[in-house]
């Protein structure tokens, strides 16, 4: 089955076989690992971020708290949003 609906034993939709479900929506306060350390990527972007909004980059922030701070500057600084 190529791009099909697929169903699984319990009769349920999966997604295609190409596709990989994803929980991106899924709230950060949600997260199995939000209390964790941010990773790199995250302090990172952060950092960029912040420097464009003219702002001290944070440090020592979990994962859910630096995902926040993102979407924060991101609608601060215009970027990495969708038009």
């Amino acid at each position: 089955m190529r791009n099909e609906e697929q169903r699984d034993l319990s009769g349920k939709n999966k997604a295609p076989q190409n596709e990989v479900p994803g929980n991106t929506n899924k709230h950060p306060d949600d997260w199995a690992t939000g209390e964790e350390s941010m990773t790199g990527a995250q302090q990172s972007y952060l950092q960029t971020l912040s420097q464009e909004a003219g702002e001290a980059a944070p440090e020592d922030l979990t994962k859910a708290e630096a995902s926040k701070k993102i979407d924060e500057l991101q609608h601060k600084t215009g970027r990495g949003l969708d038009h």
